[in-house]
């Protein structure tokens, strides 16, 4: 079954699970997204990001939150990492601006906002 909804004069249709052309580089999850992703992705809340610096040892950029998941990258020391979510000891954002990588980094490896 299809619905649809009309919000401010234009009419969207939902058809099922939402589709993202390039997961690696777009900062969207199931339950939150970048607020400049705001009407491209439909998804329960959006977040502005607080750029924080990496911690000059560096950091890993994980697919997960989990500390034995795969490292995407590593993050060099000084580097800035766009944060849209932080629940227990990990972020999870956007590394190097609007294309770089989207993953979790430990707290830790972020300097504390000044």
């Amino acid at each position: 079954m299809t619905e649809t909804a009309d919000l401010d004069g234009k009419c969207f249709v939902l058809t099922g699970p939402m589709k993202i052309a390039d997961p690696m580089h777009t900062p969207v999850r199931g339950d939150l997204a970048h607020i400049g992703l705001a009407g491209r992705y439909f998804v329960p809340h959006y977040a502005v990001p607080i750029t924080r610096r990496i911690t000059t040892d560096g950091a890993e950029l994980r697919a997960s939150s989990r500390a034995d998941s795969d490292v995407l990258t590593q993050l060099d020391g000084g580097s800035l990492f766009e944060v849209l979510d932080i629940a227990g000891s990990t972020a999870w954002g956007q590394a190097g601006g609007e294309n770089g990588f989207v993953g979790y980094v430990a707290l830790d490896r972020l300097e504390a906002e000044t």
